[in-house]
């Protein structure tokens, strides 16, 4: 194991490139004052805080696996992949992540004039929102209606009018699992299925498929999953020796996770270096 690869360890945070509410140099220095030694930046479906996280990895000392949280769906239930120490240069990955993000556009201006029937929200107040060139999505909706005052939290958005039951929700489109999990792999990356006992469980005879397609393991330490569910995995990454990883899916103020509130074995993080092939870590 590299000397380099130190714990605690935790692979999975967003950063205001997607839906997280701190640049990607401020995750990496709560990261340090949390006391973690090796991190991963896993924005939804883009690359854009990579060179702010690897420059602030360098200053701090801290170890930086770039990665992505590559959005999918099975039978129309979301499933999050997990891509390490990919090529953010292959087209194939590039590709279908920038599929994910237009659509993701679109899908929040649809359900932005949903709301606007009903409530005094406006795209306008949503694209106030984003931080950057940051791909909006639902967290950004959320954030606007807690800023006009019609929810109090972005958890109560999400229970009230950005529920799938809501008559405001729209779907997105996302490749499947397997075709998520097949373009990590032809891109060099290591794919973890993120938090998969709790939402987005998926049937065994489908996960057996991704594993077969290069599925490298899952992320069993993660708030959202269950008991059950994390004891049927277990099974599986004993029979299949599989990598797993634990994390904390940071968001800032964005979710009540906090950092290091599940890592990951180094030896297991150096897995994950060993096998991937599209980029190195940062140290």
């Amino acid at each position: 194991m590299s000397p380099q690869i130190a714990g605690p360890a935790d692979l999975h945070m967003h950063s205001e490139c997607s839906d997280g509410t701190e640049a990607p140099a401020e995750v990496v220095r709560q990261a340090g004052i949390a006391g973690l030694r090796t991190i991963a930046l896993t924005d939804h479906d883009t690359v854009a805080g990579w060179d702010d996280a690897a420059r602030a990895s360098r200053e701090s000392g801290i170890a930086l696996l770039p990665g992505a949280e590559v959005s999918s769906k099975h039978r129309g239930s979301s499933v999050h992949v997990l891509a390490y120490l990919f090529d953010p240069d292959h087209r194939g990955l590039s590709h279908l992540m920038a599929r994910v993000r237009d659509d993701r556009v679109g899908r929040a201006e649809r359900i932005a004039r949903n709301l606007a029937r009903d409530l005094p929200v406006t795209w306008e107040d949503v694209l106030e929102q984003r931080s950057g060139d940051a791909t909006i999505g639902r967290p950004h909706i959320a954030d606007a209606l807690v800023a006009r005052g019609i929810v109090k939290s972005r958890a109560e958005a999400f229970a009230g009018p950005l529920h799938p039951a809501s008559p405001y929700y729209v779907s997105h489109a996302a490749p499947t699992p397997l075709e998520a999990v097949i373009e990590i792999a032809r891109a060099g990356g290591v794919s973890i299925i993120a938090h998969p006992a709790g939402r987005g469980t998926m049937p065994e005879h489908a996960i057996r498929e991704l594993l077969d397609a290069g599925l490298a393991g899952f992320e069993l330490g993660h708030r959202e999953n269950t008991a059950t569910g994390t004891a049927r995995l277990q099974r599986l990454v004993e029979e299949r020796d599989l990598i797993v990883t634990g994390s904390s899916d940071y968001h800032g103020a964005g979710k009540p996770n906090r950092l290091g509130e599940n890592t990951t074995d180094p030896a297991m993080v150096a897995r994950i270096v060993g096998a991937a092939t599209g980029s190195a870590p940062v140290f």
